[in-house]
């Protein structure tokens, strides 16, 4: 019994001895790092972590007592010698890996890391297709490209590119990256038009060339995204090539500003070659932590020239490590032991001579990724915390401008708040959207020192001009035509060509290429075709805007407008009761109407003192007065004129009178000679569909097209004309002798032909709207800089002004359509007259008031003068009192008047 007990007391002795060597903290846990030491990026990382697990195994806050060991390889930028030395590492039961910098090493460890379930915590491989999905063991502790990208898709949208050339490294860095940025820019309706890949080894002639070559091609808004190079060859070269000038625009992403941070101040002066870049930099809120980090760091620089200067991938390094030391004190915490136990997959695997089967498997790995995964702490970088993909969560860019060998922030980018001159902290964190007029980025001095916004683009003619195809038309040549093969073009479009390609802030080289034959019109779908084959750069003329072009080419702002049309002969046999009141306009009868009143009572005024017939009661003197002004226009009139100054109005008016009724007698007979009435009962396009007559189109018109699909007409209804006068032609026969019933064109062809032709008209209204523009390659720049100069012309009225050259000698055919009635006359017509008879009466009105003015005042002088008489004016008499005398005075017979003076005088006479 004693043994038994015994026996139970040694064997609880031993458990308990033995976990407490389980749990017993470990004194030394080892991390790896793989990355490139010889590096910008390396240089600063290597010497940041080296200070943080210095100040970590200083801290008794953390791991408490245990010490934390970096053992670290150098991958020499190579993805072989990487995967070795990631292998080295893992040889020494390591917990994490720190690295690598390089993405495509990165590829190649996380697969490694994956099989051994050793967390890979990457603070510079920032390839997006790094993604937690396919390596479950991999965290990135700095930006994905994916979110640079976006920035960079944002600032080119901000400023209106359209074009942009990419130019990368050749490695999974580079091309996933630009990949990213296309797809991103694709949201903004923009396009990577050439992609240009260089060599990871620098080659200096190989970027020469591509240099060169991309001269030659339209956009100039470059963005560079390739390895960080401490002696800016890259940039070098595009200078020697004068191509960091005022044409050009450079848009630079993370790699340009680590490389800028490292510059020692013995390397300033390679910032002069970077005037106007802009470049992308991660932001790092500035923080006590960050100022007292940098402090030691330019102390460490001081005792220590070999370190390079500190740039953010140095501080992501050094806040990883301390992430990665965080996670391993919560496992110690937890009292879980650090242990690695062999794979069985790769014991079993035939790799002997390989010896794999020496690596071990990180039993915690999984665990010490779900507490990396959730880590929240505060670093140097700001607040370290990992998203559901397994990157960290980025405040946002700084927009970074160099000026004058100073780099300066223009602006600040985050994916919720977009541009803004405030840094991220300071902004609105529950912002999830924004448009562009939130939009603000400080003024950018750009390559040159050009302070206005780049064009980004120029013509891409490789050497050569534009090549612009015309259509070489058989008809209706005044719109675009070639002078018999001499290749001297002239027309209506080519004149307004010409005049905008002024607008255009640029120089243009272009050459002419006549479209075919010169025999018949040709096709103008097949000449918008070969624009989008790149046979022609443009095509200019008569080219309407229709659906089916507009996925060929891109349209500039319409110079035209059109629409389909109906003409129709016309029949002149037929009359109407009211042909009287045709000859004048509406406006004509109205004035003359007036007028008719106005001489009346001008006349009436003048006459009333001095002639007796103007006198009597006030129906009398209405009567007579109106009867003698109408009287006038038959030269009828019984009551004679009688004052010089009436007899002066009437010869005006009567002159007037004259000249108004031959016109109306001329006009009056022109109608009742020529009635301008349709004949057919085509009213519309409702009835042209509804008939069974045959329709005339115009060669190569998408008429045809639009008749026969859109508004389903039958093929054998449609009848092709080549010219204006086989369109008078075919209207004169008629349906029934080989015509055709009315021709459906677009309305400037009519126009024209209208304006030589006056037995046809226009019925109905036109059925379609559209307009002519010019044609161009697809996503061309100069289609939007051809449409702005089309603008200006039409506001300043100049665009008028050329289609009045062409079309409006001597008389603007819309205007003649406009106006049914070709001979009827308007008020312009005697508008001169009409002023000149009312400038004659208000002017005898004048003389006469004068007159009786006058008389008056001598008349109320001797009325005062007489102290017996009882009309008197005394002082107190009212304003009115004295009109009404006035009124009164004048209604009195000029003959009295003279007979009150003349006894006034003779009284006077008598008394002296």
């Amino acid at each position: 019994m004693k043994l038994t007990v015994l026996m139970l007391v040694i064997f609880l002795l031993l458990v308990l001895l033995d976990n407490s060597v389980d749990c017993q903290r470990p004194s030394v846990v080892k991390i790896g790092a793989v990355f490139t030491f010889d590096s910008v990026i390396g240089r600063a990382a290597k010497a940041a972590m080296e200070l943080a697990v210095s100040d970590i195994n200083a801290d008794p806050r953390i791991l408490n007592g245990t010490q934390l060991k970096l053992i670290m390889e150098d991958a020499e930028c190579n993805v072989f010698l990487g995967s070795m030395r990631a292998f080295q590492v893992l040889d020494n039961e390591v917990v994490a890996i720190i690295g690598p910098q390089s993405s495509p090493i990165a590829h190649m460890i996380s697969q490694i890391a994956n099989g051994l379930h050793v967390p890979l915590v990457s603070y510079a491989a920032t390839d997006p297709t790094l993604s937690a999905l396919q390596f479950p063991y991999f965290l990135r502790s700095t930006h994905s490209d994916s979110y640079q990208m976006e920035a960079v898709a944002d600032f080119i949208n901000f400023y209106g590119w359209k074009e942009v050339i990419a130019i990368f490294i050749d490695n999974d860095y580079g091309r996933n990256g630009i990949s990213v940025l296309g797809d991103k820019l694709t949201e903004k309706m923009a396009v990577i038009s050439y992609k240009l890949a260089l060599p990871s080894q620098f080659d200096v002639n190989f970027i020469t060339d591509v240099l060169n070559n991309s001269k030659y091609l339209g956009p100039r808004v470059y963005v560079v995204h390739i390895n960080p190079d401490p002696m800016l060859r890259f940039f070098h070269i595009a200078q020697q090539l004068n191509m960091m000038t005022s044409e050009y625009v450079w848009l630079a992403t993370d790699w340009l500003s680590s490389t800028l941070d490292s510059l020692s101040k013995d390397n300033q002066d390679l910032f002069s070659m970077l005037e106007g870049v802009i470049v992308f930099r991660p932001h790092t809120p500035t923080t006590t932590l960050k100022k007292a980090f940098v402090s030691r760091w330019r102390k460490l620089q001081q005792r220590d020239a070999v370190h390079s200067g500190l740039n953010v991938y140095g501080l992501y390094a050094y806040d990883t490590v301390w992430a990665v030391a965080h996670a391993i004190d919560k496992i110690l915490k937890q009292h879980i032991n650090i242990s690695f136990s062999s794979s069985s997959t790769l014991q079993d695997a035939k790799t002997n001579r390989m010896q794999l089967g020496k690596f071990k498997v990180f039993n915690g790995g999984e665990l010490l990724l779900k507490i990396l995964s959730e880590t929240n702490l505060t670093g140097l970088t700001g607040q370290i915390r990992f998203n559901a993909d397994r990157n960290i969560i980025l405040t946002g860019y700084e927009v970074v401008n160099i000026v004058r060998m100073v780099t300066r922030i223009v602006s600040y980018w985050s994916n919720h708040t977009g541009f803004s001159l405030l840094p991220p902290e300071f902004r609105k964190e529950n912002q999830t959207s924004y448009s562009h007029p939130d939009q603000k980025i400080d003024n950018v001095t750009w390559p040159g020192g050009m302070t206005k916004k780049p064009r980004g683009w120029v013509i891409a003619n490789g050497g050569r001009p534009l090549r612009i195809g015309i259509p070489k038309r058989a008809s209706f040549t005044e719109f675009v035509t070639e002078l018999n093969k001499s290749h001297n073009v002239q027309g209506y479009c080519i004149n307004l060509f010409d005049e905008a390609r002024q607008l255009v802030p640029y120089d243009v080289p272009s050459t002419f290429v006549p479209f075919g034959n010169g025999l018949s019109n040709p096709n103008y779908d097949a000449l918008v075709k070969m624009v989008a084959d790149g046979v022609f750069d443009a095509a200019i003329g008569d080219i309407t805007i229709v659906t089916n072009r507009t996925r060929n080419a891109d349209f500039t702002q319409p110079f035209a407008a059109t629409g389909l049309v109906i003409v129709v002969p016309i029949d002149n046999s037929k009359s109407t009761p009211w042909v009287f009141v045709k000859p004048f306009a509406l406006k004509l009868w109205a004035v003359i109407a007036i007028s008719f009143v106005v001489i009346a009572v001008v006349i009436w005024i003048l006459e009333h003192r001095v002639n007796d017939e103007f006198r009597g009661p006030p129906k009398q003197q209405l009567r007579t007065m109106f009867l003698f002004s109408f009287s006038t226009l038959f030269k009828t009139n019984q009551e004679k004129t009688i004052s010089p100054l009436s007899r002066m109005v009437m010869v005006v008016w009567l002159f007037l009178l004259m000249v108004v009724t031959s016109s109306y007698t001329a006009s009056l007979t022109s109608i009742l000679t020529v009635q301008q009435l349709s004949s057919s009962t085509i009213t519309g396009i409702d009835s042209l569909i509804a008939s069974d007559w045959p329709i005339g189109y115009q060669v190569g018109s998408f008429a045809y097209s639009y008749l026969k699909d859109n508004l389903n007409i039958r093929k054998s209804r449609l009848v092709s004309l080549g010219s204006p006068e086989e369109y008078e032609k075919a209207l004169r026969q008629g349906p029934k002798s080989g015509g055709v019933a009315a021709i459906v064109d677009e309305l400037p062809y009519i126009e024209l032909f209208l304006s030589k032709r006056t037995d046809f008209i226009i019925v109905g209204q036109p059925f379609t709207k559209g307009g002519w523009g010019f044609a161009f390659q697809k996503d061309s720049p100069l289609a939007v800089d051809m449409s702005t100069a089309i603008l200006k012309l039409a506001e300043s009225g100049k665009l008028q002004e050329i289609h009045h050259k062409w079309f409006c000698k001597p008389e603007c055919p819309a205007q003649r359509i406009q106006n049914p009635d070709p001979n009827q006359l308007h008020l312009r017509s005697f508008l001169e007259l009409f002023i000149l008879c009312g400038v004659f009466s208000l002017g005898a009105l004048l003389l006469f008031l004068f007159r009786v003015a006058r008389q008056y005042a001598r008349y109320q002088k001797k009325q005062m003068e007489t102290p017996t008489s009882s009309t008197t004016l005394s002082s107190n008499v009212h304003c009115s009192k004295v009109l009404h005398n006035f009124f009164d005075f004048i209604d009195e017979k000029e003959e009295a008047i003279k007979r009150y003076f003349n006894q006034h005088n003779n009284s006077q006479s008598q008394v002296s």
